[in-house]
């Protein structure tokens, strides 16, 4: 319960007294614009780091300057309020406050099925803020209504969770009311180090997907300290995160778990960037009682599976590795390799062995594709194997909130992804496509891919492979126009249309869902699973 008391502590008091090292949003119509710069090979910087701070964008390319080229040209109050600025601006004596409405208004319908319409009505606000250049504060909160698309119905309603979002309450009958808030502090005390406190959400990595650790799931408390020195960029972070697949008790609510973890970035030179990372989950209460967050996971150099086994203890220790590699001017090479359990004699017969669970990725990005301004191109290939992730019980598993800290699918899964992005001014249009292939459960029997099930329940030693199980294939394609109304604010109207389909010997899925939206775009919510 200190804990508790200590983020709240944390949380209110920098209205008082903190403010301006904000982080640039995770979802954001300019990041690609932005991505292009940093990803400039002229520059320095640790990409892969998300989110990413302002004042370090800031050292390569004037984010005011870029978003005020698209201002409109309004003489009226409530022209300048509704298309460029905050609702309410406060900057006086060293005080930058903002204040503003966040909302998202969306309207479908699935027509394969044809039945009743779709909805979303989220309000909330957000407030943000800084005093003098070293503290700053965020924070959002949000209330909902909704009534999602079928196969998001049925996800929500096995997890008891909105997808990177919030526990639920029933709404009607066939709805869900969940509300959810996020905020933190954050303090420069040098041109070295920075430090957050809060509850959100982290990605490290440079593609779509993160195999390492993702934004996917819903936030939760941590604590980040941020060193930048020359070449390298050193990230400490540690959380605490809730499992609901346990039974709990009204008085003590749902079971805690804890991480650590370390992700080293290194620019070994202008166009050629290796992040090492590691981490480590574990169970709040073992079997002598309450453990609470272990002091030998404190320590923000070290290596943990050494102090692991010294601990002789059970936890779940990761690996990971990401690189990036910038070609010519326009191109990035990017991947990753996480490792959650590597025995080399057992890796190179590729017999197959149940705990060779590794995962890799391999992408490509490219800017200003065929010499066209402003069209982007993207493309990624994951793979992980079965039982990835997974752990004894759910108390030590890679996953928060019964959603999986890094990829949507959990395990047992082969998935390419692929964006075609293009904007002109304040219209954005969008295309992506997802196909993915994953070895389902049948009849209890554990293939590898729900990262929630024991990986002792593994039905054998050898012959495991990637999408063992019910073969089943899964495709998304989405097709969207924004138009960005507040630059301020990131508040955009869409049209899109999306496609699923999904497929085995067992199942046949489809639907096609058209849909309207007005929305502040601050979050990523994954829902192409």
């Amino acid at each position: 319960m200190k804990s508790k008391y200590i983020l709240l502590l944390f949380f209110f008091f920098p209205f008082l007294l903190f403010s301006q090292q904000l982080n640039f949003p995770l979802n954001n119509p300019f990041l690609i614009s932005l991505e292009k710069k940093v990803s400039a090979p002229d520059t320095f910087f640790h990409t892969a780091i998300k989110p990413w701070l302002y004042s370090e964008l800031n050292k390569i390319v004037d984010i005011d300057s870029l978003q005020s080229t698209l201002n409109k040209n309004t003489k009226t109050r409530i022209g300048r309020k509704l298309f460029n600025e905050h609702l309410i601006h406060i900057n006086k004596d060293g005080l930058n406050l903002t204040i503003d409405p966040a909302l998202n208004f969306e309207v479908g319908k699935d027509l394969v099925k044809n039945d009743e319409m779709k909805f979303v009505n989220t309000r909330g606000f957000q407030v943000e803020g800084s005093i003098q250049k070293k503290f700053s504060f965020f924070t959002t909160f949000y209330e909902n209504q909704a009534k999602f698309i079928e196969y998001l119905d049925k996800n929500i309603q096995l997890y008891r969770v909105v997808p990177g979002q919030g526990l639920i309450k029933d709404f009607k009958g066939s709805g869900f009311d969940y509300a959810w808030a996020s905020g933190y502090i954050s303090y420069t005390p040098s041109k070295y180090v920075n430090i957050q406190f809060g509850h959100g959400k982290n990605f490290w990595g440079d593609g779509y997907r993160s195999l390492l650790i993702s934004d996917n799931a819903f936030n939760y408390p941590y604590l980040k300290i941020s060193t930048n020195i020359w070449r390298f960029k050193y990230v400490n972070l540690y959380a605490e995160f809730q499992d609901l697949k346990t039974p709990y008790s009204y008085d003590l609510g749902f079971h805690k778990k804890y991480g650590t973890f370390h992700y080293l970035s290194y620019a070994v030179n202008k166009r050629l960037n290796i992040g090492l990372f590691e981490s480590i989950i574990w169970k709040a209460e073992d079997s002598t009682g309450f453990r609470g967050f272990d002091i030998n996971y404190l320590n923000p150099v070290i290596f943990f599976r050494p102090v692991e086994f010294s601990l002789g203890s059970p936890d779940n220790a990761l690996m990971g590795l990401n690189i990036s590699y910038k070609i010519r001017k326009n191109n990035v090479v990017y991947g990753q390799l996480l490792l959650d359990e590597f025995k080399i004699h057992e890796v190179i017969p590729g017999s197959g062995w149940w705990a060779n669970k590794q995962a890799f990725q391999l992408g490509f990005k490219s800017y200003d594709v065929f010499g066209l301004k402003n069209l982007y191109l993207q493309t990624e290939f994951n793979s992980v194997r079965p039982y990835t992730y997974t752990s004894r019980s759910t108390l030590q598993n890679y996953a928060h909130y019964n959603q999986a800290l890094a990829h949507p699918l959990g395990a047992n899964f082969r998935e390419s992804v692929s964006f075609l992005k293009y904007n002109v001014k304040r219209f954005f249009a969008e295309f992506k496509f997802n196909h993915a292939v994953y070895g389902a459960d049948i009849d209890g029997v554990n293939f590898g891919k729900d990262i929630f099930k024991s990986y002792d329940t593994h039905p054998k030693e050898y012959d495991n492979y990637i999408g063992q199980g019910i073969k089943t294939k899964l495709t998304y394609k989405d097709f969207k126009i924004s138009y960005l109304l507040n630059l301020s604010t990131n508040l955009n109207i869409s049209l899109g249309i999306s496609d699923r389909t999904e497929k085995s010997v067992i199942i046949n899925k489809h639907s096609t869902f058209i849909y309207f939206g007005i929305r502040t775009s601050l979050h990523n919510f994954y829902y192409d699973f």
